[in-house]
């Protein structure tokens, strides 16, 4: 997984309670009595707990007590009919795990059963082994249902726009950003949710904000599936995307789905996305103006609904001016685009966050959750971050790991100080300084830069901001702070 998901901590593990293992019980609903007692007393001998019922109306009054993991139920019942019955226990609980029985078997029940909701069909005489075997797969398959329920459970409890902590006007803006898109989406008339780049530096949190747009979405209850585009050899990157087909090379013993077919319905994130190598950015780009693709070695496009958020450090613009970066791949990826601040442009988040994570690295650790003192604050508060959020993050749990009283001190930090970056110093000339003297205070500094840009781009946002080397929402918030006025369109 990537480390990209630092914004906020994962929850701590009794947020979701863990799956539990599948009971082992069978509700038997059949009229022939001894059948019936004949399958419970083999059942019971293989661990199973039962119950049988002669009528669908007395195994419909036992089911909401039992609870049985499986109902074996007959279709030729007094009363209502097997499949009347399936239809009533599916609406009594929807996750109901059923098998029709019956001696007059054909085609048409068994399609009719299907269309009713039941896990499976069976045909009387019934062999004991064969449905021993059934009731294994049925038993597993659960299990494997219920194992991805908790995960992906686990996972929509951890993202979220209320995950992105920070009180910072940045934060607030972006998380406003975040919501405008997903109140959008939810009035999309087709199936074709917007691209999305994410754009920041290293440990800011892209992947936490790419979580938000997918868990706070339309597609909240679909896969969400995540790749690193550098965290795989290049020759590997488009196999693991794409899959292949058995014997497309020498290693392909059988085939492969890749990651595209994976998360259909859903999201699939491509995190640092200006790591792909350009045969990569070609087949993307299809995959996104055509919705098809085609597995390695395969002779056949498949279509498939998936929505793209990518995420990237490196300066693609630049890129695409460098031709390393294919131009119309980066225009269709950042249809939105979303700039997450580094920790240095939030304002007093590094304290809040530092409380954060004390308090959540304490849980982790079974400790007494520790207080900051004043003067670690101010150091917190004045330290630049340069790995952001993530590096706030494991600053706070060498701290508590250090710590020996109740407070974290200076001397829990000292870490910080011996190569601490001091901030960036822009050499302009003096306003009211002394004369021959430079002055030095970095906000003026700063907007007389910002005043320079845009009075050089004609007070175009987009072009200023090139100058400048930051994003256009960087330089909005910028804008925003200082207060300077007058600036134009994006053009």
């Amino acid at each position: 997984m990537s480390q990209e998901n630092t914004l906020v901590a994962p929850p701590a593990a009794r947020d979701h309670p863990e799956p539990r293992g599948q009971g082992r019980a069978v509700l038997i609903i059949d009229d022939e009595a001894t059948l019936a007692r004949n399958v419970a007393v083999y059942l019971e001998r293989l661990g199973w707990a039962t119950q049988v019922a002669g009528s669908a109306e007395e195994g419909l009054a036992q089911y909401g007590e039992f609870r049985p993991d499986v109902v074996l139920l007959d279709h030729n019942l007094p009363g209502i009919s097997g499949l009347q019955a399936l239809a009533r226990l599916r609406a009594i609980d929807p996750q109901a795990c059923v098998v029709l029985m019956t001696g007059f078997g054909s085609i048409d029940l068994a399609v009719s059963a299907m269309r009713e909701g039941a896990a499976d069909y069976l045909a009387k005489p019934l062999a004991l082994s064969e449905l021993r075997l059934l009731l294994d797969r049925l038993g597993a398959q659960r299990r494997l249902e219920s194992a991805v329920d908790y995960y992906r459970g686990r996972e929509a409890v951890g993202s979220g726009t209320d995950k992105l902590l920070g009180a910072s006007p940045v934060m607030v803006t972006l998380r406003e950003r975040i919501a405008m898109l997903l109140d959008a989406e939810r009035g999309l008339t087709d199936r074709d949710a917007p691209t999305v780049l994410i754009q920041g530096e290293t440990g800011t949190g892209k992947e936490l904000v790419a979580r938000a747009l997918h868990y706070g979405g339309p597609r909240a209850a679909m896969p969400f599936v995540e790749l690193s585009c550098g965290a795989l050899p290049q020759q590997l990157l488009e196999a693991e995307l794409f899959g292949y087909e058995k014997g497309a090379f020498t290693d392909a013993r059988q085939r492969k789905i890749g990651l595209v077919e994976t998360a259909e319905g859903g999201t699939l994130f491509l995190d640092e996305i200006g790591e792909a190598d350009p045969s990569t950015q070609v087949k993307l780009l299809k995959l996104l103006e055509d919705r098809r693709y085609r597995r390695l070695g395969g002779l056949r496009e498949q279509q498939v609904n998936v929505r793209i958020v990518s995420a990237t450090h490196r300066p693609l613009e630049q890129m695409v001016k460098d031709g390393s970066f294919r131009a119309d791949l980066y225009f269709r990826l950042r249809i939105v685009e979303i700039a997450v601040p580094p920790l240095r442009e939030r304002s007093g988040d590094a304290v809040m966050l530092a409380r954060h994570f004390l308090r959540w690295h304490a849980q982790r650790y079974r400790r007494a959750e520790p207080v900051l003192a004043p003067q670690t604050e101010g150091l917190l508060a004045r330290y630049p971050w340069p790995g952001n959020v993530r590096e706030l993050r494991n600053a706070m749990e060498q701290a508590l790991l250090l710590s020996r009283g109740p407070a974290i001190s200076q001397r829990e930090l000292a870490f910080l100080a011996p190569d601490q970056p001091q901030a960036p110093t822009v050499v302009a000339a003096p306003t009211d300084s002394k004369p021959g003297e430079t002055d030095l205070n970095l906000e003026r500094a700063e907007r007389r830069l910002i005043e320079a840009a845009l009075e050089r781009s004609a007070d175009n946002v987009t072009q200023a901001a090139r100058l400048l080397g930051i994003s256009r929402d960087t330089l909005r918030y910028r804008l925003e702070r200082l207060q300077i006025r007058g600036a134009g369109g994006d053009g």
